[in-house]
């Protein structure tokens, strides 16, 4: 049996097979980069939610489900099945609960392997599974179906023998785990393979709702990954709480007879299970050595009690917690949006596929449904669970960008530039590069920068303009498109920043100056520095938003400066807009690109491109006109000029005209000099500038 081993070296993926006996030397006898002897040593210290390691991405990735070649454009060729079912039983506290696993999963004969995954609090367990003569399925297409039913058949046989929920993932051939961290890996080379019949189609099994309806008790009736240790473990402290009530001046370290009749019988009226009354109480106590004394008053006093689980020994508040927790997991799917910063939920086991906003009105329903279970919880109860941990946090575009597959290696971004038809000889480079980076930001990879870039499409009404602009998004993420920036509220402004993926800038030519200057502001920003509704506190927002822009009218630039942001292109024709799109292709693309290292931003030769293709598109300033019609550019060695101040220059700009010009038009003045690169050279009096002056022509004896 051979698995596939991926690594990365300067941001490229190399790809290996091995043995299983190999990957096992590897693990123990590393010798190339000690990632993983440094991730070892770093281990104690990355404990909690902000701990790293930050050469995680170098540890290689391990393939044991199927053997893949890789093809000559990158993509997966399946080649055999190995018969391996992969089990992980995830957020352990840390190494010792992790060896307890191992060895709870080597119980089995199945058991092919059992390693400690890299965070030092999991366990991956490999099991082994055949067809009833020996043999696996040798096509894809079968070996997925045999595989998703192995995958239901492995949890089924390990959770029982498991005191912690096993994580379940959807069962994928292509599933992955780093490199392990555990330097003594179980591995029982001849392990026996689960006896399983080729599935025709995937089994839909014992529905949820025929698992929920078969029990009666609440704390019983839970759905399939419901953390029940946790709660057997808070209901075991309660009974032990109340025996201890019992007893007067009894400290831990005296005679622990006394106390375990009343202990078990506590447990006994709480509903536990004797064997895990007494397993959790050897555990408790864990000096004690007379197990079989222990055992023999459990059993005895299960065996002469009547009314099994007819009184809870936790408290009111206790128990409606767990109950409230039980329902809410059971009859919702509930979770935290952090882009709009909503919480979104849905029916279990309804026809509603789509996940709707918790308002108030969903939660008042929520509630009297609670109560109608006989769960005595007020509305602040439910509003607790909904606003903490408990609640999973959900981002529509990365989960949108992780579940694309696999790039074909077809060029469709620079297609889709292809559809507008313009002059501009590196628009579909550019175009590219814009793509890339509204993907990058997307997944937070810059957040030093923002995305200024803007594309702007040019050209009369009836183009389809702002189709294209809305079509560039994927119909599972326009509603993160919108064309209504409102310049007149800064604080709506850099709010679309966080909550839409596009913005149109549409009819960008009626954008005035003032605005422009916020637009610039607002095009170069990382985040946006927010203030929630009732909120105390200034935030930081993520910034999700590009922008790309449309307008009729092509003088539409106005900063001096040269554009660099804006790129400019005039439209030959309507662009084609009913060309279906291949959007999970056109994203994979993009996804593909930017994780693997390749630039998203413009460099000096694009931005020199833009400003000098973006010359055309400069909108010239009344001010930039009068200048023109009265000087001429003209070298220092002529002699034909002189050597003019710049308030010299106003002064004869003003004497050539009836209107008065404002006094603030000399900085304006200056921009154009230093832009139009006039010679010059400083003086005690300031900047001097080579010009011609032109007498203004005469009509009719006027000026």
């Amino acid at each position: 049996m051979k698995i596939g081993v991926i690594r990365k070296e300067n941001a490229t993926e190399v790809w290996s097979t091995c043995t299983m006996e190999t990957f096992l030397e590897k693990v123990k006898k590393e010798t190339k980069g000690k990632y993983i002897s440094q991730l070892r040593e770093r281990l104690p210290s990355l404990q909690g939610s902000e701990g790293r390691f930050i050469h995680l991405d170098k540890i290689p990735r391990v393939y044991p489900v199927a053997e893949f070649r890789r093809t000559k454009d990158g993509s997966w060729k399946f080649k055999q099945y190995n018969g391996i079912v992969l089990v992980e039983v995830n957020n352990l506290s840390g190494l010792a609960e992790a060896e307890f696993v191992k060895s709870k999963a080597a119980l089995l004969p199945q058991t092919f392997a059992a390693l400690v995954g890299s965070s030092g609090r999991s366990v991956k367990i490999w099991v082994r599974f055949s067809l009833p003569d020996g043999s696996l399925p040798d096509t894809e297409e079968q070996a997925s179906l045999f595989h998703a039913q192995a995958y239901r058949v492995a949890v089924q046989c390990y959770q029982p023998l498991i005191p912690f929920p096993i994580t379940l993932k959807e069962p994928s051939l292509k599933q992955s785990i780093r490199m392990t961290v555990d330097e003594t890996p179980y591995h029982h080379p001849e392990a026996a393979a689960f006896c399983l019949e080729q599935p025709v189609a995937l089994s839909d099994g014992t529905s949820f709702r025929e698992q929920k309806l078969a029990e009666e008790n609440p704390l019983v009736r839970m759905e399939p990954n419901y953390d029940s240790y946790h709660t057997l473990t808070v209901m075991y402290q309660a009974a032990l709480r109340r025996a201890l009530d019992t007893m007067e001046n009894w400290q831990r370290g005296d005679d622990l007879v006394p106390l375990l009749a009343p202990l078990a019988e506590e447990c006994f009226k709480s509903g536990i299970p004797e064997e895990e009354a007494v397993y959790r109480t050897l555990r408790h106590f864990s000096y004690y050595k007379d197990e079989t004394g222990l055992r023999a008053t459990f059993h005895n006093v299960y065996a002469e009690m009547k009314g099994f689980g007819t009184r809870s020994s936790m408290t009111r508040e206790q128990d409606t917690a767990l109950r409230l927790e039980e329902f809410l997991k059971r009859r919702y799917e509930i979770r935290s949006n952090t882009m709009t910063d909503d919480l979104e939920y849905r029916e279990r086991n309804s026809i509603r596929f789509s996940f709707m906003t918790l308002d108030k009105r969903a939660r008042n329903s929520i509630a009297i449904q609670a109560l109608k279970e006989g769960i005595q919880a007020w509305d602040r109860d439910i509003d607790r669970f909904l606003h903490s941990d408990y609640v999973p946090r959900y981002n529509p575009v990365e989960e949108y960008l992780y579940d694309l597959g696999e790039w074909d290696g077809r060029d469709r971004i620079r297609e889709l530039a292809d559809r507008v038809k313009c002059r501009h000889p590196h628009w579909r480079d550019l175009f590219y590069r814009w793509f890339l980076s509204m993907v990058a930001h997307w997944l937070g990879r810059d957040k030093q920068h923002g995305n200024a870039t803007t594309p702007v499409l040019i050209g009369p009404q009836g183009f389809r303009k702002s189709t294209f602009c809305r079509i560039l998004l994927p119909p599972e993420l326009r509603f993160g498109y919108t064309d209504s920036l409102d310049f007149s509220s800064k604080r709506d402004a850099e709010r679309y920043l966080g909550r839409f993926f596009l913005v149109n800038l549409d009819e960008f030519d009626q954008i005035s100056i003032n605005q422009q200057a916020f637009l610039k502001h607002l095009l170069q920003k990382p985040m946006a520095n927010l203030r929630k509704p009732y909120g105390m506190s200034i935030r930081e927002v993520r910034r999700y938003a590009s922008f790309i822009a449309t307008s009729n009218q092509k003088d539409l630039l106005t900063d001096l400066s040269g554009n660099r942001r804006f790129i400019c292109v005039e439209l030959l024709a309507p662009i084609d807009t009913n060309i279906s799109v291949h959007y999970r292709q056109l994203y994979a693309q993009a996804f593909h690109a930017v994780m693997n290292g390749e630039r998203y931003w413009l460099d000096d030769a694009d931005e020199k491109i833009l400003k000098e293709s973006n010359e055309e598109f400069r909108q010239v300033s009344p001010l930039e006109q009068l200048f023109l019609s009265r000087f001429h550019f003209t070298s220092p060695t002529q002699e034909n000029g002189e050597w003019l101040l710049t308030m010299d220059i106003f002064n004869h700009l003003q004497a050539g005209t009836k209107d008065k010009l404002p006094i603030g038009k000399v900085t304006e003045l200056g921009r154009l000099l230093r832009k139009w690169n006039v010679p010059n050279k400083r003086t005690m009096k300031g900047s001097l500038y080579y010009l011609k002056y032109v007498e203004p022509c005469r009509a009719n004896g006027n000026n």
